[in-house]
């Protein structure tokens, strides 16, 4: 759903890059349409089969990115019976994607089963029923239920604990879409992730016995990219004053950390601007209706999409394809997309291509 209400500081924030378009609004709104659809044109096109994203470097389905993609779509508000047939696709993988089997016996996995949760959910489905298995089930048996990590996500396995802030956020859709008595629960802790700035942070407390959950008491370091996500996900939430007041702070500081061209790095120190975070958080500012700095942000993203004028490069075939950055862009055009290559191309247009609406002034209003 687009979000087109300004809230408060980021009124503030995205008023003065409001004037810095240089396309006239006909033209802006043509542009818009355009490199979006072809990026998503070129992200639906690389499902295999099955409806799923196959890595043929290390020769597997990919149901994360696989999900990751038909996000892509929902967020570009485009081919919904794609996002669908990835959908029914992934639920046939439910056990190997979110389970230990054989491998892990046991095990059940929080942020694969929240993601795929939320995502059944998102596009109409009934996460009760999952090929099967009910997630909803699944996930409350992964969500602690007292104590200072109470509605924490916890995964199941020999091999330690890996959840984290995003399948947090996950969770919170999944279970408040539900009507699970665990959703509350769920959303306070995933808001205790958030720290005093504004922003997100990734990992959560390592000991989830530790008195203090929250991001602040353990100090924790900016993500663009976990915050945009996170910011996203609490905008399919109802949940009130506190939901809201969380998504104008991180949408305030995602505007506060934009380059000045435009472009955003993931908030890791010696990390230089890429598309994945660009795309990412200009999603998210367009979603809340500060339309300014999301329009920057999709301009920045534009200028490493595969267009027309590349057609005598090795990328003549992958039009509307999104480099990761400059030099990603610099060896596709004489390389083209590689086997060891192509995963990081999808996981940028999964990440960039709703920010592409963002051209249009017909799509992001305000």
């Amino acid at each position: 759903m687009k979000h087109t209400i300004l809230r408060g500081a980021v009124a503030l924030t995205g008023t003065a890059a409001l004037a810095l378009g240089t396309i006239a609004p006909a033209d802006a709104a043509r542009a818009g349409v355009r490199e979006e659809k072809k990026a998503v044109q070129w992200l639906a096109g690389e499902l295999g089969e099955g409806d799923l994203l196959v890595n043929e470097q290390y020769d597997f389905t990919d149901v994360g990115l696989s999900i990751d993609a038909g996000l892509a779509l929902k967020g570009a508000e485009r081919k919904g019976a794609v996002a669908r047939d990835i959908a029914a696709a992934a639920a046939e993988q439910v056990t190997s994607y979110t389970q230990g089997g054989e491998f892990d016996e046991g095990a059940v996995y929080a942020g694969a089963t929240a993601k795929l949760a939320a995502y059944t959910v998102l596009t109409g489905g009934d996460a009760t029923d999952v090929g099967g298995t009910d997630l909803v089930a699944q996930l409350e048996g992964v969500t602690t239920d007292e104590g200072p990590s109470a509605g924490r996500i916890v995964d199941q396995s020999a091999y330690g604990d890996y959840a984290n802030t995003i399948g947090q956020s996950f969770a919170a859709v999944a279970l408040t879409r539900a009507g699970s008595a665990e959703a509350d629960a769920a959303v306070s802790f995933l808001l205790q992730q958030q720290c005093e700035e504004g922003y997100f942070r990734l990992p959560l407390t390592a000991d989830a016995a530790a008195e203090d959950q929250t991001c602040d008491g353990a100090e924790g370091q900016p993500s663009v990219d976990t915050t945009a996500l996170v910011l996203n996900q609490l905008l399919e939430i109802d949940g009130g004053a506190d939901v809201t007041a969380a998504v104008d702070a991180a949408a305030a500081w995602l505007g506060s950390v934009q380059k000045d061209n435009g472009s955003f790095g993931t908030g890791v120190d010696g990390e230089g601007a890429n598309t994945n975070s660009t795309g990412l958080a200009g999603w998210a500012l367009g979603a809340v209706g500060s339309c300014g700095k999301a329009r920057k942000a999709a301009r920045w993203v534009k200028k490493f999409q595969v267009a027309s004028k590349h057609s005598e490069t090795q990328l003549d075939q992958e039009i509307g394809a999104i480099a990761f950055d400059r030099a990603a862009f610099k060896a596709g055009k004489t390389d083209g997309i590689t086997v060891e290559t192509r995963d990081q191309w999808r996981r940028a247009a999964t990440q960039a291509a709703p920010s592409l609406q963002n051209l249009s002034k017909a799509t992001c209003t305000q």
